[in-house]
Formats: structure tokens, C-alpha cells, sequence
């Protein structure tokens, strides 16, 4: 970025937050008065820690009771997605924590402060992270159904999952951590995060490809995975209905009740992908289309469009392991 874009940059974020910064001292204890400062963000900011804790203990007994029960060897996938959950909320209270105490930022220390908690890198690396872990879960299930023969080959292998589980890791970390350090500085003691782009043209690009690829892809893959699985779950229940003979309705009730529960699955993972995770998409992609809005005091908005997904998360890949065991019975091998 030359230095005539970030002087121009830097003008306009100062000029946007006059009175925010005039309240700051160097100590960081904000000069207004008590009503004043307790408004409507420390409440909200109070209640994301309090929703972190919460999540902290109920995703902490999941992981507990998956390790208790041997579970996390069996379901490596889904036990990483909990794990991704857990350090979304643990980072959640850590973040918002820090936040609370509205810290100056000076130095080296202020810095990295900075890029690590106040910029919600360490959160967001661990949610895009727990995304890209539930497409896997969604292939896995895709191969296993759809696949089953080649599945039984390539997926028997552990290093296979422990690559999906690894690569989940690796590239939420580098790719968030990418584009934080060249758009993200302090300045007048204040964390910009995102806001610094080299051009308008980078920007832009950068907004449509993360619409397009944590989105748009992703609901494809869900929607085609889970058709895919449907389809062959129906033609499986007709050769098992077939050989059971005309006079039995158990293979029929059984098939209806399976295909009953990819149908509710298909659509709760994607419907509930859509309600919690397209706020926040689509906020950042108007950010980035707009230039004259910027994430600057409204990081909250991002962080409250995509608290509840973890949970919502969860719950849809409870359900793939709930009717999953139910399809192992149905089909043939």
C-alpha cells in the first residue's frame, strides 16, 4: 500500500472514531461518565462471554464423553469438529474478555495484542477451520453412501483422516493469518483489522472470493453430497424391498424412517448453514464492495451472526451420526 493510501486511510478511520479515541487516557480507563460508558456494546460483549462459557463447558463434556466412550478414535472428523467448537468458545471468552477491559495499545505488545486477540484472529482461524472440517465430514459420509466399496479402501486408512483433520487446522490458520497482517495496524491505540488494503481492486476480489468459496460452495457441497446419499438410499430401499417379498412392510417402514432422517438432515445443515453463516458473509462482502464502510466497531455484528452456528454445527452432525448408523443396516455390501 503506497503511503498516500494509508495517510488517506489512516485520516478517515481516526476521523470516524474523534470521540472514542478523546475518551482513552494512557492508561486506557475511559474519562465519561459510568452511563455513558456501559452502553449498548459492553452489554452485548458481557453476553457473547457469557454464551463462550456456556459453550466452553457443554463442547468440554462432549469431547469429554467421546473420549470416555472411545469415540474420538471411531469418528476422528466429527470428534475435530467438536474440538473446533470448544476453542471457538474458549477464544470467545478469551477475546471478548480482553476486550472489555478496552486497552490502549502501545508498542510491540499492543501490537501483537492486537493482531492475535482484538482482531479475532485466533477465533476466526478456529471457525473457518471448523468449517472447512465440515466439509469433510460431509465428503466422508458422501464416499461411505455413495462410494461404499471405495470408501472401504481409501478411508480405512488412517492417515487419510488424520490429512482432513490436519489440513482443517493448517488452512483456517493460514489463510486468516494471511490476510490479517498486510490490512490490520494500530493506530492512536486502536486495533484496525481488515481495514488496510493495498487496492480497491484487491479488496474487492478478495470479498467476492470469500463469498463464493465459504458460501456458495459450501451449500453445494451439502446439497449435492445429501441428494447423492438420498438417491442411493432409495434405490438401496427398493432392491431390499424386492428381496423381502410383497407381504413385509418392516423393509418399507425401515427404508422410509432412513430416508426421513437424510431428508431432515440435508435440510437442517443447510438451512441452518444459511440462517447463521449468510448475515455474516454477506456483511463482509458489502464491506468489501463498499468502501465507505469498514469493520471498524462493528466486529461484534460479525462475531453475533456467527456465535449460534457452532452450535447448529453440531447439532446437524449429530444427526449424521444418528442416521448414519441407521444406513450402515439398509445397505447392501
Amino acid at each position: 500500500m503506497t503511503e498516500e493510501s494509508f495517510s488517506t486511510t489512516s485520516h478517515l478511520l481516526v476521523a470516524m472514531t474523534t470521540t472514542e479515541t478523546d475518551e482513552i487516557q494512557s492508561t486506557g480507563a475511559p474519562d465519561v461518565p459510568l452511563s455513558s460508558s456501559l452502553g449498548v456494546d459492553f452489554y452485548f460483549q458481557c453476553a457473547v462471554v457469557i454464551i463462550g462459557a456456556v459453550g466452553t463447558a457443554t463442547n468440554g463434556l462432549v469431547l469429554y464423553a467421546m473420549i470416555a466412550s472411545n469415540q474420538h478414535k471411531k469418528q476422528l472428523l466429527i470428534f475435530n469438529q467438536n474440538l473446533f467448537d470448544f476453542c471457538s468458545s474458549v477464544l470467545l471468552v478469551v477475546t471478548y474478555t480482553v476486550k472489555l477491559r478496552n486497552i490502549h495499545l502501545t508498542g510491540v505488545l499492543g501490537y501483537w495484542l492486537c493482531m492475535i486477540l482484538l482482531s479475532e484472529n485466533l477465533l476466526w482461524c478456529s471457525m473457518n477451520g471448523s468449517i472447512i472440517n465440515l466439509l469433510s465430514v460431509t465428503v466422508e459420509r458422501y464416499l461411505k453412501v455413495v462410494h461404499d466399496i471405495w470408501s472401504k479402501k481409501v478411508l480405512r486408512r488412517k492417515w487419510v483422516k488424520i490429512s482432513a483433520v490436519l489440513f482443517a487446522w493448517i488452512s483456517g490458520i493460514v489463510y486468516n493469518t494471511a490476510l490479517l497482517f498486510p490490512t490490520s495496524d494500530v493506530v492512536d491505540g486502536i486495533c484496525y483489522a481488515y481495514v488496510f488494503w493495498e487496492s480497491r481492486v484487491a479488496q474487492l476480489a478478495h470479498g467476492i472470493w470469500n463469498f463464493a468459496s465459504f458460501f456458495v460452495v459450501v451449500l453445494f457441497i451439502f446439497v449435492f453430497c445429501y441428494g447423492r446419499i438420498l438417491i442411493v438410499i432409495r434405490r438401496q430401499a427398493r432392491v431390499m424391498t424386492g428381496h423381502s417379498g410383497p407381504g413385509s412392510s418392516a423393509a418399507q417402514t425401515q427404508s422410509q424412517k432412513i430416508q426421513s432422517n437424510v431428508i431432515k438432515t440435508m435440510i437442517s445443515v443447510s438451512a441452518f448453514y444459511v440462517i447463521t453463516w449468510m448475515p455474516c458473509i454477506l456483511y463482509y462482502l458489502i464491506l468489501n464492495i463498499n468502501s465507505n464502510l469498514t469493520l471498524i466497531n462493528n466486529t461484534s455484528v460479525l462475531t453475533k451472526f456467527t456465535i449460534s452456528s457452532q452450535y447448529y454445527q453440531f447439532r446437524g452432525l449429530r444427526n449424521y451420526y444418528c442416521y448414519f448408523s441407521h444406513v450402515k443396516k439398509l445397505l447392501i455390501d
